[in-house]
């Protein structure tokens, strides 16, 4: 009989176990980021860190962004240095900010820094786990003008990581306006330095879409090579953002994203919403994503025709001319 419990305690043992290990549960490593993992491995990290007791770690540190790992718990996305130092994981930004008759670029991170204060929330259970983290987003005097609950929700879905996004910003002391250019604003993605740029396609949801003219697509997708293994990246846009919405998602490095513009009024906020699909291995079907898109927005729409882009190569900038002499 005790044999038969003992066998029967070992299964029951070995069952919670393997639900423990499908659960989400986090992992802080104070004062610089912080883990959703599953089963022991990190599906995403978010990196908080800020120091500015140097140039050199304040640009490190200078804006919160979301690591994205693959299933092998290797990260994908990319962190400080590399082409565009400020192209960070999944982060956001916009380059040309009014505010109090000034301009601020909180893209590049020129005068000013997104300063995560602390966490709001941080909840895991039934295979869920949300986080919110309370960002400054400072001016030149080092007094935040926008202040943002950045919120993440992490699930693992059959084939990859779903992660839902969503910053509300809130103007506290002015009227803000968010602008910019679809190249250097807006809700982005990118992936590791390492990329093959030869490899990196995108994939729009129109036939024949234009991809620097085309607005308000529902969802854009990418699909990047790194170390000769490929990932798949879907990025969408809920229905309650901003109309006019341009996409950048072209150039071969893999950085992508909306581009919305949007005033907030002085007491006012607004909340952007987005949503990716982080998948190991080539894109899936596009019926598959539409629906994955029509789950996360409400919609019904139709499965579309796709466009599918090899990426290009940024332009270089322009040679300047040499001054011309004046004659006496």
């Amino acid at each position: 009989m005790k044999r038969h419990l003992g066998h029967l305690f070992a299964l029951v043992l070995s069952a919670a176990s393997a639900v423990a290990a499908e659960g989400l549960a986090f992992q802080d490593t104070a004062g610089k980021h912080l883990d959703v993992t599953a089963g022991g491995k990190p599906l995403v990290r978010y990196m908080y860190a800020y120091d500015p007791s140097s140039p050199t770690n304040l640009h490190t540190t200078y804006k919160p962004y979301l690591h994205v790992f693959d299933r092998a718990g290797k990260v994908i996305t990319k962190g400080p240095g590399g082409q565009f130092t400020h192209h960070r994981g999944i982060f956001i930004g916009w380059s040309k900010i009014s505010f109090n008759g000034k301009s601020f670029d909180r893209w590049h991170m020129k005068g000013g820094e997104q300063v995560h204060q602390k966490f709001l929330r941080q909840e895991a259970a039934d295979g869920t786990a949300t986080f919110t983290s309370l960002v400054h987003w400072n001016d030149d005097a080092k007094q935040e003008f926008i202040v943002e609950e950045r919120t993440f929700t992490v699930r693992q879905q059959a084939g990859g990581t779903l992660i839902d996004f969503s910053a509300k910003l809130t103007a506290p002391r002015g009227d803000v306006k968010l602008d910019g250019d679809p190249e250097h604003a807006g809700i982005q993605f990118r992936p590791a330095n390492e990329v093959d740029a030869k490899k990196t396609r995108y994939f729009y949801p129109k036939e024949n879409a234009d991809l620097k003219k085309d607005t308000d697509l529902p969802w854009i997708a990418e699909t990047f090579v790194l170390d000769g293994a490929a990932h798949s990246v879907v990025h969408m846009s809920h229905p309650g953002n901003p109309t006019g919405t341009k996409w950048s998602a072209y150039r071969d490095y893999g950085r992508f994203g909306a581009f919305p513009v949007k005033e907030i009024k002085q007491g006012g906020s607004f909340t952007f919403r987005y949503q990716f699909f982080v998948a190991d291995g080539e894109l899936p079907e596009v019926a598959a994503i539409q629906k994955l898109y029509n789950d996360y927005a409400g919609t019904q729409a139709p499965t579309p025709k796709l466009t599918v882009f090899a990426a290009s190569q940024p332009k270089p900038a322009p040679a300047k001319k040499p001054a011309e002499k004046k004659s006496n």
